[in-house]
């Protein structure tokens, strides 16, 4: 496999545009630079140097200078001063600038008149790339004024064919810096948003994870909790009745067996829910639970069987979205756990739904318990109340769940779902 994949990446390489090879190769080039900055400057210092020196020892000087009774050890120092601090251009623009300028002008004050002088464009270049732009008049003043001193002192012509060719080759290397700066901006400016867009698609898909997780841990409780609550309230009547009427034992055996059913097919369906990439909800709807007003009855059923009476009033015709009957149904149900696990033998419950338009709803869940959750703890703890009152949040409604006023027993429920506004 490693031999196809290099061989398909040599042949990508082999049929890519032009374009893209250079593109490919300058970003290497960079990369090595970023990395290792000292070797291309000595590399470029030391090809400067080098012309310089050319130009001193071939006696190239000669034939543009202005004077040529100037010391030979003067011409090579000035070719060294005006090539050597090129090695830190990059890092300090502005003090090479300043420590090439007595060489510059000592180099028009004889008459010698190098062209290494020249070599100042590139720290120009550099400042116009790394500085503020406004460095860049007194850099041009300073590189203007020996070219305004060899034109007084050493006249060849009109002082404007010494002044006027370096001012344009400022401006060109100035066009050049400000153009390459324009650019590397522009591609950090570019980098930094993907950066942030890279972070952002994170944060989002670990908010949306974070929100999966919870309305999955929501459904597990509601649906494995509730089903738990009835097996433990089949079991223990079942074990009662077990000596007495062995008839009835068998029944709440096969309810047992029923609601376990029932759960285990719950959680196969959560655990298929984990066990997906994509998002359940968008590509695999029939994967969520997602239960509904007319469940109710079998919810009724499974807690009547555990051996909880359960009454229940329906006033107005329920014509709900989905997801407020999602709600009800969950908040009934939570109750109803609630009552099974807390309220002890004797309890009965009862069930007021009451329809509006609009799709306003109210209900109420009560119970005659004696031993019903109490206290603060009860009330704000574990995962069933919070669940419930996160669930009627969602459509800006209201949850009471407390105990229900003296002289009554037991514990009340009750859940307020405002009129759909439109979106």
């Amino acid at each position: 496999m490693d031999d196809v994949t290099q061989e398909q990446a040599r042949q990508e390489r082999a049929t890519e545009p032009l374009t893209q090879h250079v593109q490919r190769i300058s970003r290497r080039v960079r990369a090595f630079d970023h990395r290792h900055p000292l070797v291309w400057d000595l590399q470029l210092t030391g090809f400067w140097v080098t012309a310089a020196l050319i130009d001193y020892y071939g006696g190239g000087w000669l034939n543009v200078a202005r004077d040529h009774d100037n010391p030979r050890w003067l011409v090579l120092l000035l070719s060294l001063g005006l090539s050597v601090p090129l090695l830190k251009r990059r890092s300090h623009p502005r003090a090479v600038l300043l420590a090439i300028a007595p060489f510059a002008l000592v180099n028009a004050w004889t008459g010698i008149a190098l062209q290494a002088f020249l070599l100042q464009l590139l720290v120009v270049f550099h400042i116009a790339l790394r500085r503020r732009t406004s460095n860049l008049w007194w850099a041009t003043a300073l590189i203007t004024t020996p070219m305004a001193v060899l034109a007084a002192r050493h006249p060849q012509g009109s002082p404007d064919k010494d002044i006027v060719p370096v001012l344009m080759s400022i401006a060109v290397a100035v066009a050049v810096g400000i153009t390459v700066r324009t650019r590397r901006d522009h591609t950090e400016a570019l980098e930094d948003r993907a950066r942030r867009l890279e972070i952002e698609r994170d944060q989002q898909a670990q908010l949306a994870a974070a929100a999966e997780r919870a309305r999955i841990a929501r459904e597990m409780h509601d649906i494995i909790g509730h089903n738990l609550s009835v097996i433990t309230g089949l079991a223990d009547g079942g074990q009662y009745a077990a000596a007495k009427s062995p008839e009835r034992a068998a029944q709440a055996l096969q309810a047992i067996a029923t609601t376990s059913r029932q759960a285990l097919g719950e959680l196969r369906r959560l655990l298929d829910v984990l066990r997906d990439e994509e998002a359940p909800t968008a590509s695999h709807p029939e994967l969520a639970p997602q239960p509904t007003l007319t469940d109710l009855d079998q919810l009724l059923d499974r807690v009547r069987a555990a051996g909880l009476p359960v009454r229940i009033t329906v006033h107005g015709t329920p014509s709900l979205p989905a997801g407020r009957q999602l709600t009800v149904y969950r908040v009934v149900q939570e109750a109803l756990t609630n009552t099974l696990k807390h309220a002890g033998p004797g309890t009965t419950a009862e069930i007021s739904l009451s329809y509006e338009e609009k799709g306003a709803v109210t209900a109420t869940v009560t119970d005659t318990g004696s031993a019903g959750p109490t206290g603060p703890a009860a009330i704000t703890g574990g995962r069933g109340l919070p669940g419930m009152r996160e669930r009627t949040a969602l459509y800006g409604g209201t949850l009471e769940a407390g105990p229900r006023p003296q002289p009554e027993r037991g514990w009340r429920v009750h859940l307020r779902l405002p009129e759909e506004t439109p979106q």
